[in-house]
């Protein structure tokens, strides 16, 4: 206990004094019980949830009886694996639980999306402590960034820890997009983007150096961006 808790101070000075790829992973027991579930808090969606906990928002949605609007309200303590106890929970009577195998996401499942860069930059492959993936962009502080693909803003906020601001845009039940340490943001939750718009600009990472961080997630789990972007 005494070296992990080491090896996190270590880790924390080395960001602290500019080391490159320090992408800090959000914290995984932010607002989550010892009983597998979570109190969702104001500004809270069902899509940064998920997100969060690498799910699927629909397994989650199935977990916890949420209708089709996924809509949620502070307070509400939510299921994060069957067999939690959520006595406290305001939502419907779960329907049967999804299963607790996950085939790992694959870059073709679904409906395709055409695909485009999000910015111009210098991208560089990064793994994140949940075995996910994802693409640090370095570029120029107040750069575009545009839509990697046509879709919707599910969720705009700074809630989760290692993302900075953080937008989400669903493009369908199957993809997932998310765009981290975003500056001036130009589009608002709910909205319908086209592919390429401008979302909003370049801001800086946790090393203080202008950067996206960019994912791709299929079913809730991240994949290596570089499968699915152009060459």
């Amino acid at each position: 206990m005494i070296a992990t808790r080491c090896a996190r101070l270590l880790a924390v000075a080395l960001c602290a004094v500019g080391m490159s790829g320090c992408i800090s992973e959000p914290p995984r027991s932010a607002g989550r019980s010892s009983a597998g579930t979570y109190t969702v808090k104001s500004g809270d969606t069902l899509y940064s949830i998920a997100f969060r906990y690498g799910m699927d928002y629909r397994d989650l949605a199935r977990l916890n009886g949420i209708g089709r609007d996924y809509a949620i309200a502070p307070g509400q303590v939510l299921r994060l694996q069957a067999g939690a106890s959520v006595a406290q929970a305001k939502s419907k009577s779960p329907q049967k639980s999804p299963s607790t195998t996950r085939t790992p996401a694959s870059p073709t499942a679904g409906p395709p999306v055409d695909w485009s860069w999000p910015v111009r930059g210098t991208p560089a492959l990064t793994a994140r402590p949940n075995g996910g993936q994802g693409l640090t962009i370095t570029g120029e502080l107040g750069q575009d960034i545009r839509a990697a693909g046509k879709g919707r803003v599910v969720y705009l906020g700074s809630g989760m820890l290692g993302y900075g601001q953080l937008l989400i845009i669903k493009h369908n039940d199957t993809y997932l997009s998310a765009y981290g340490h975003t500056q001036a943001v130009s589009v608002r939750e709910g909205d319908e983007i086209k592919a390429g718009q401008p979302i909003a600009t370049m801001g800086a990472g946790p090393n203080g150096a202008p950067m996206l961080y960019f994912e791709i997630r299929v079913h809730g789990q991240p994949i290596n961006p570089t499968l699915l972007l152009p060459k």
